[in-house]
C-alpha cells in the first residue's frame, strides 16, 4: 500500500519541552522507530509533518534580531521543512540501516489569497503562554492569541490547500521507491499572480488538510495522522471519556471538536475516508497497529456503514 502518514507537532516536541535541537532529535527518533515499521512491513511511505512549535521559535527570534526586518512566515515555513526533513531523513534512515532511499523535498502549497482564513487567524504557532505573558507579547508585536488548553498561544491565518506545483516531483520519487518526505508545516503557502507566477504568502497551512489533500492527489491508500493521543474521544477532557474505535463522518460533525487542535485531523480524515481511502487517527508509537485497524480510531464514510 502507498502509506501518507502525518506527524503532529506533539511527534516532534512534546508540550513544555525546552524548544532545542537536542530535544527535538531525540523526538524524531521514537517516530523514526515507528514509521520504520511500515517500510519494513513491506509498504511504500510518504511522510508529512507540523511545524507549529518551530516556525514559531524562528519568528520570535527573528523579531528579537532589529538590525534585519523579520523574515515572512512563508520563508520560516521553508526553513522548519528543511531543518525538520533533515532530522526526520537522517534518523529513519539510521532506523532502516541504509535499506531504503529516503528524501527531503520543499513543497510549495498553493492557497487563495481571498480565503477567509485570512479574516480568522486559528493556527496555533510557537510556544505557551500564560494569558499574561501573551497578551504582552500580542500587544507589543501585534499578534493575535487564542487560548490553547490552559495557556495561551499565537494563532496565524490557516487558508485551505488549492494546488501541489511540486506534486509530480513527488510522484516520481514515489514510483522509484523513495520514501518521500514532503509537505513540510503543511507546505510553504505561495499564491498565484497574474501571470501564473508563484509568491510566498503570510500564512501556516494546516498540515492535516494540506496531507490529506496530498493523499488524494497521489491516490494513496491510507491516511494516518498520528499524534500523541491513541484515539478520538466521545466525551474528551470529562469523566465519561471514551476511546471511538470507528467513527462515521455523520458522527464526527456531532463532536463539535476545537478548530485548533483534533478538529482539522478529523476533517482531514473525513475528507480522505469520503474519497474512498483508509483514514486512521492514533498514537505515533502505534502506527502499523493504527494501519492494520487495532488501534486508534478509524474514520469512514456512511457508505461504508
Amino acid at each position: 500500500m502507498l502509506v501518507v502518514a502525518a506527524l503532529g507537532g506533539n511527534a516532534l516536541l512534546q508540550r513544555g519541552e525546552p524548544l532545542t535541537a537536542q530535544v527535538q532529535r531525540e523526538n524524531v527518533k521514537v517516530a523514526a522507530r515507528a514509521l520504520a515499521q511500515i517500510v519494513r512491513a513491506g509498504h511504500q511511505l510518504v511522510i508529512t509533518h507540523g511545524n507549529g512549535p518551530q516556525v514559531g521559535l524562528l519568528s520570535l527570534q527573528a523579531e528579537a534580531y532589529n538590525a534585519a526586518e523579520s523574515y515572512p512566515l512563508d520563508v520560516l515555513g521553508a526553513q522548519t521543512a528543511g531543518m525538520i526533513g533533515y532530522l526526520v531523513e537522517q534518523e529513519l534512515e539510521n532506523a532502516l540501516q541504509n535499506s531504503r532511499p529516503i528524501a527531503t523535498l520543499l513543497t510549495q502549497v498553493v492557497v487563495d489569497a481571498a480565503d477567509p482564513a485570512f479574516l480568522t487567524p486559528t493556527k496555533f504557532i510557537g510556544p505557551v503562554y500564560s494569558q499574561e505573558e501573551a497578551e504582552a507579547r500580542a500587544a507589543k508585536a501585534g499578534w493575535q492569541i487564542a487560548q490553547d488548553g490552559n495557556k495561551w498561544r499565537r494563532v496565524v491565518a490557516s487558508p485551505q490547500p488549492l494546488d501541489i506545483p511540486d506534486l509530480g516531483v513527488i510522484q516520481l520519487l514515489v514510483e522509484k521507491n523513495v520514501v518521500v518526505i514532503c509537505n513540510g508545516g503543511g507546505g510553504i503557502p505561495v499564491v498565484r499572480d497574474a501571470n501564473n507566477g508563484l509568491q510566498g504568502i503570510e500564512a501556516v497551512i494546516d498540515k492535516d488538510l494540506s496531507t490529506a489533500f496530498l493523499a488524494k492527489q497521489l491516490g494513496a491508500d491510507a491516511l494516518l495522522l498520528l499524534t500523541d493521543v491513541e484515539a478520538v474521544y466521545h466525551a474528551f477532557g470529562t469523566p465519561e471519556a471514551q476511546p471511538l474505535s470507528t467513527l462515521t463522518v455523520a458522527e464526527s460533525d456531532a463532536l463539535n471538536l476545537p478548530a485548533g487542535s483534533m478538529g482539522p485531523k478529523i476533517k482531514a480524515a473525513c475528507t480522505f475516508a469520503e474519497s474512498g481511502g483508509f483514514s486512521a487517527i492514533g498514537r505515533l508509537s502505534e502506527a502499523l497497529a493504527l494501519l492494520a485497524g487495532q488501534a486508534g480510531t478509524h474514520i469512514v464514510s456512511e457508505q461504508a456503514e
